[in-house]
């Protein structure tokens, strides 16, 4: 690496190690080469200088004012290449730089949080940005490069995105406290052809409104949806002042309030995805670690509200 006139990074080691030692044998013994090399390249950097680095004589050598300038100068340049270097390498590996991660609104609710926090832990240099998304936005955001990687719901397959299911979850019925189905431990899917339904705006996810409208179909009825919303939250409000019922994915069980009930749907079956995606081609090194503590925090055994609705 040339730093100016033609200075190498090799002639400010040389010089550190004879201006260190004081001593041109003894430097060269350390640098392990001949002593002729390492005089011939001293006076080589001191050419380019333009001022001699040692005064030499047969009995000692002691280093010249701009000697004494150089050494201080020449072991910070030194550590700063190093540490670039250094930091280089840490990207490399996936252990530093910024990663971009997308998730669905019932993403949150599921084991991420604790996942996200290991993952801090685990790489703290890295600058991680989080985006809340609906499933077709994070897609889209992906496909765009916006953003790095991402938990959807039921992402669907597309020749450029990678998708790796991380939960399979059942669905659950939902409906207002005061519902004639509220005290049943389970209701059959039947039972829901002629009620009101409050659900997911079908832009919000269109494979997932899919599997939820497939499922319907199998029991023989499509939902009567008498009103949409954008987050679940919002769906569980206004299924809890009576508006309707909904379907959900089990983990939004998780944020459901006193004016709602949970109940179980039988038979089970249709299950709802989670996916973690990312595209195909993907080129930030950083994307794999975080892959990694995902499959591996997903896998745990589940815990905490999700095992009221236990995975099929």
């Amino acid at each position: 690496m040339h730093i100016n006139n033609g200075i190498e990074l090799r002639h400010l080691r040389y010089f550190l190690a004879v201006a260190e030692d004081l001593h041109f044998g003894q430097a060269a013994k350390r640098l392990h080469i001949a002593q002729p090399p390492l005089s011939q390249q001293i006076r080589q950097l001191e050419r380019m200088l333009g001022h001699a680095l040692f005064v030499r004589t047969s009995r000692s050598v002691e280093l010249t004012p701009a000697g004494e300038v150089l050494i201080e100068r020449a072991r910070r340049t030194l550590a700063k290449v190093q540490e670039d270097v250094e930091a280089v390498q840490r990207v490399g590996r996936g252990e530093d730089g910024s990663l971009t991660v997308g998730f669905v609104e019932s993403a949150i609710l599921s084991r991420l949080p604790a996942v996200l926090g290991r993952y801090r832990s685990v790489y703290p240099k890295v600058q991680l940005r989080l985006h809340e998304f609906h499933t077709q936005q994070l897609v889209d955001a992906l496909r765009n490069g916006l953003v790095d990687v991402g938990l959807a719901r039921d992402a669907g397959q597309e020749d450029w995105l990678q998708v790796e299911p991380v939960v399979i979850e059942p669905f659950i019925l939902v409906v207002p406290r005061v519902h004639r189905l509220a005290r049943q431990e389970t209701v059959p899917w039947a039972e829901l052809k002629d009620e009101p339904f409050v659900f997911f705006e079908q832009s919000a996810g269109q494979k997932a409104w899919d599997r939820t409208m497939e499922n319907c179909a199998r029991f023989g009825f499509q939902p009567r949806i008498v009103q949409a919303a954008e987050q679940w939250l919002t769906v569980l409000r206004l299924v809890g002042a009576g508006l309707g019922v909904t379907v959900a994915p089990a983990s939004v069980a998780g944020i459901a309030h006193a004016d709602v009930v949970c109940l179980k749907l039988t038979p089970q079956g249709g299950a709802t995805h989670l996916d973690l995606v990312c595209r195909r081609d993907v080129s930030n090194p950083l994307v794999g670690g975080f892959r990694r503590l995902v499959l591996e925090g997903f896998a745990e055994p589940p815990q905490g509200s999700s095992e009221e609705f236990p995975m099929p």
